[in-house]
C-alpha cells in the first residue's frame, strides 16, 4: 500500500510550512514509513485515512512533524571534524578566552545529543583546570530534546562509534539502557528552536555546530540561517558544517580555513593575532 499523491502533497507541504524542511517528490516511501505507525496507533486504517485526520487534528500535525523531522547521527560523527575541534578550535580559544576561562558552544539541530554529548566529553579531557563550558543542545523536536535531557541510550546507539574507553569512563547501565554521567549533564542545556525562523533570545557562541542540517533546505533558506547564525557567533569564533555543506557562493559573511578534510569557517574579516604564541595541537584521545 503506498501514499497516495493528495496525501503526499499536504504532507509535504505541512513540513515545509512548518519547519522549511524539504520532501520533494521521490520520498513517498519515507514518508509513508514514518506515518504508518502513527496511523495505527491514531486507529486509522492507513495513511491516506491518517492525512484525512491530520487536516483538522493539530495534535496529530505535531506527532507527523515530530515523525518526520531527520534525527540520524551517531557519537562522533564524521570523526574528522572533531578532530579540528580539539586539534584547532579548542588550542585557539584557550589562548583567546584565558580571561574569562569559559567556552560556549552551540549544538544546532543536535537530534538525540549524541554531539553534544561527544563535544562535553572532549571538553572534559582537554580543557585546563579551572575552566568551564556551556553547550547549548537545541533541535525543533520535543521528542529529541527530551531524550538529550535523559541522557539514555540503547546498546545498539552505543555502538555507533563510542570507544569503549568512553563507555566505561562516562556511562553507567540504566537497565537496558545507558545513561551518560551527571558531569557531561551539567555541561549541556537544552532548547526549543526551530532553524527555519527567527531565533528567540541567544547568547554568543565561541562554536557553533550546524552539521547535516542545511542541506534539508532550499537555498534562500540555507542563506536566511548563515546570516542568522553568524549574528551569534564571538567576531573570532568557529562554525562547522557537515562535510557536504557550504557557505561558498551562499553567504559573504563567512570565511573558509581547511584544516585537513575539515572546511572550518569562521566570520569574514577575522584576522588571527599577529603577537599570540603560537598553537601547539592538543592530540584528540578517544574519538
Amino acid at each position: 500500500m503506498t501514499i497516495s499523491p493528495s496525501s503526499f502533497t499536504f504532507v509535504s507541504d505541512l513540513v515545509r510550512r512548518e519547519t522549511a524542511m524539504l520532501y520533494d517528490p521521490g520520498k513517498e516511501y519515507l514518508v509513508e514509513a514514518r506515518l504508518l505507525p502513527l496511523a495505527r496507533e491514531a486507529g486509522c486504517a492507513d495513511v491516506d485515512a491518517y492525512v484525512v485526520k491530520l487536516q483538522t487534528d493539530l495534535g496529530e500535525r505535531a506527532k507527523v512533524l515530530d515523525a518526520l523531522t531527520i534525527n540520524e547521527t551517531s557519537w562522533f560523527r564524521d570523526n574528522a571534524p572533531y578532530q579540528a575541534f580539539t586539534d584547532v578550535m579548542l588550542p585557539s580559544l584557550i589562548q583567546s578566552r584565558a580571561h574569562v576561562r569559559h567556552i560556549s558552544i552551540w549544538s544546532a539541530a543536535c537530534s538525540s545529543g549524541q554531539e553534544a554529548y561527544s563535544l562535553a566529553m572532549l571538553l572534559d579531557q582537554h580543557l585546563p583546570p579551572g575552566w568551564t563550558a556551556q553547550i547549548l543542545a537545541t533541535d525543533v523536536s520535543p521528542k529529541m530534546l527530551e531524550r538529550v535531557n535523559a541522557g539514555r541510550y540503547s546498546q545498539v546507539e552505543m555502538n555507533r562509534g563510542l570507544p569503549a574507553t568512553s563507555l566505561v569512563k562516562y556511562f553507567t547501565r540504566a537497565g537496558s539502557e545507558w545513561e551518560v554521567s551527571e558531569d557531561l549533564k551539567k555541561m549541556v542545556r537544552t532548547q526549543h528552536l526551530n532553524l527555519s525562523t527567527s531565533f528567540p533570545l541567544l547568547p554568543t557562541f565561541d562554536i557553533v555546530f550546524i552539521r547535516n542540517v542545511l542541506i534539508y533546505f532550499d537555498l534562500d533558506m540555507k542563506r536566511d540561517i548563515l546570516r542568522r547564525v553568524h549574528q551569534v557567533v564571538a567576531s573570532d569564533g568557529f562554525m562547522l558544517l557537515g562535510s557536504s555543506e557550504t557557505t561558498l557562493d551562499m553567504d559573504d559573511h563567512w570565511g573558509r580555513e581547511a584544516h585537513g578534510r575539515v572546511q572550518i569557517h569562521r566570520p569574514a574579516g577575522y584576522q588571527p593575532s599577529t603577537t599570540a604564541a603560537p598553537l601547539h595541537p592538543t592530540a584528540m584521545t578517544g574519538a
